[in-house]
């Protein structure tokens, strides 16, 4: 059985029209229709109200793109973990396709997202991922101890700080995404498998 042939299942999303949109999202729509071969379907669902639109672009462009003591995989690594915490199906699976793209692992993804406790990964990537997960599964506990496993794994207070915004982004993103029953566009599957 294959996933629901929606976008959502909210009706402002039955049919994304993108005609009505600004010139420069209509030309960020093109770029990734470039790169990607696809608009990907969370960018259609905000399309409906391009100010929500603008500013959930904003926040992932900022976050996601750019400068940061995080590299983009490790940024795209914390995006899956929190989305395998939330059991977004949407995330996992377009992020997902992004760590075996970037990280040229056709299992990582799959491994992130079932149980990245299960990867082989360095400490850094261990300590990032179990911060994450925490602050995802229960963010009133974390402490200064959390963070100190941080520091001594080599990443300092801004990049504490890019941690925590990746993995609060995802958590919020994650909920929208549950909350509308968001489909991920269907060439994520097929991304990067080797």
């Amino acid at each position: 059985m294959s996933q629901p042939k929606y976008l959502s299942a909210l009706s402002v999303n039955e049919n994304p029209e993108t005609k009505h949109l600004k010139q420069e999202t209509q030309d960020y729509f093109d770029e990734c229709a470039k790169k990607l071969g696809f608009v990907p379907n969370v960018l259609l669902a905000y399309a409906y109200d391009e100010s929500k639109l603008d500013h959930f672009m904003g926040f992932y462009n900022n976050l996601m793109l750019d400068d940061s003591g995080l590299t983009k995989l490790e940024r795209e690594m914390i995006a899956v973990v929190v989305s395998s915490y939330n059991r977004c199906y949407y995330c996992i699976v377009a992020h997902g396709a992004a760590v075996r793209h970037m990280s040229k692992d056709p299992a990582l993804g799959e491994l992130l997202s079932m149980n990245y406790r299960a990867a082989q990964l360095s400490d850094r990537h261990r300590s990032m991922l179990d911060f994450s997960w925490k602050l995802s599964e229960s963010p009133e506990k974390i402490i200064e101890a959390d963070r100190q496993v941080l520091r001594d794994n080599g990443f300092n207070d801004q990049d504490i700080w890019d941690i925590s915004a990746v993995a609060s982004f995802y958590n919020m993103s994650n909920r929208m995404a549950l909350a509308i029953d968001l489909m991920p566009n269907t060439d994520y599957h097929s991304k990067a498998r080797g």
